[in-house]
């Protein structure tokens, strides 16, 4: 049984959303403040679930309909 050596991160930087959702570093901030987008942190350094990403964007095209 083989494991792939890259497996998708399960948690996401601010800069990886930043590139996954072609945003500002303020609108991802500004999105995390509203809750619209569910994150963590870890001591000083904010993550967001790749899970919640999904979610997020899932929920943008159920509006968008």
């Amino acid at each position: 049984m083989s494991t792939p050596l890259v497996s998708a991160p399960e948690v996401l930087t601010v800069p990886e959303v930043m590139r996954a959702l072609r945003l500002s570093r303020f609108k991802v901030y500004d999105l995390i403040r509203s809750r619209e987008l569910k994150s963590i942190k870890i001591g000083r350094c904010r993550r967001v679930p790749a899970d919640a990403l999904r979610t997020f964007v899932d929920h943008q095209l159920e509006e968008a309909a």
